[in-house]
């Protein structure tokens, strides 16, 4: 199986993972909990079940944002990294900016967010993670290259 393909069967297991947990937290028989998610009881069911493959990512996203669940999606070099947790903290709308400028960016890109299709914004969220991957490991590497230095100075 390709590794891109590898990769969104992870996401799909644990964001389905996610859905089940909230499920589960809701203290009702799976019918009530399908109701209010907005799903077919049998849709429910392969979700508690693990039984996704025939499930999109982006139906499964939908479901998770019906159950207000803050979901953050990872990937990786390899398909082992990759992951979906639920975001923990206070609500993105809830946070304050350390300036004027700051809260008029924020404001602005939630105005163009909204103006994306549910498969440009999931497209731009893995490019996102993608970058900020790809930043993460140039600040290792230049981590790593800085400590012989640092070694020497002592």
């Amino acid at each position: 199986m390709p590794p891109e393909v590898e990769t969104v069967h992870a996401l799909r297991s644990d964001v389905a993972h996610q859905i089940a947990r909230y499920a589960e937290r809701l203290g009702v028989n799976q019918l009530a909990a399908a109701k209010r998610l907005d799903v077919p009881q049998p849709t429910l069911s392969k979700i508690v079940n693990g039984h996704t493959s025939d499930l999109s990512l982006e139906l499964l996203l939908r479901i998770a944002v019906r159950a207000g669940l803050r979901i953050t999606l990872q990937t990786g070099l390899i398909p082992q990294e990759a992951g979906a947790y639920v975001a923990v903290g206070r609500p993105f709308s809830a946070r304050t900016f350390p300036s004027k400028i700051a809260a008029r960016t924020n404001a602005s890109l939630k105005g163009s967010l909204r103006e994306l299709t549910p498969t440009q914004r999931l497209e731009v969220f893995l490019e996102h993670n993608q970058l900020a991957s790809e930043l993460r490991e140039t600040g290792r590497a230049v981590h790593a290259s800085a400590m012989p230095h640092a070694s020497l100075r002592r």
